[in-house]
């Protein structure tokens, strides 16, 4: 059996925009988790009409999907201000998360407009002042295979 082709820590990427053609790094974050999910509808069924006397089953309908974008690390100067006006705001920004070794043809960004939901910044004696955020998409991104 073959083994797997990973990826490295520097090949999953997290870039903002403010016209979605120049992107940067948010300086210091170094947890980067992707969260993408779907919410369902239920509906308890009757498994058989002639037997009422048997368990229901539930059936599932799609009802939404969303993306989200946590990330976590050191508070960076270069950033600082970006994510307050980001976050006072309340505007969108252009958010692209990449998988820089994607095969050809495979999702290599995953690309729209999103807010900054929640900027959070900790001090602990003796350690750097740390930052977590929580990035929502507006909508889903759109995908981009690599060439």
């Amino acid at each position: 059996m073959a083994a797997p082709v990973t990826q490295k820590f520097e090949q999953m990427t997290l870039e903002i925009s403010s016209d979605g053609a120049t992107w940067s790094k948010i300086c210091g974050l170094i947890g980067v988790t992707v969260t993408r999910s779907t919410s369902y509808d239920t509906t308890e069924v009757p498994a058989d009409c002639d037997d009422e006397s048997l368990a229901l089953v539930v059936e599932k309908q799609p009802r939404s999907k969303e993306v989200g974008v946590s990330a976590d690390g050191v508070w960076a100067q270069g950033s600082h201000e970006t994510m307050m006006d980001w976050f006072y705001d309340g505007s969108t920004k252009h958010v692209r998360i990449g998988n820089q070794n994607a095969a050809v043809g495979d999702t290599q960004y995953e690309t729209g407009l999103a807010y900054l939901s929640t900027l959070t910044n900790v001090r602990t004696k003796g350690q750097k002042v740390t930052a977590s955020i929580q990035i929502d998409f507006d909508g889903m991104p759109t995908r981009t295979a690599k060439a």
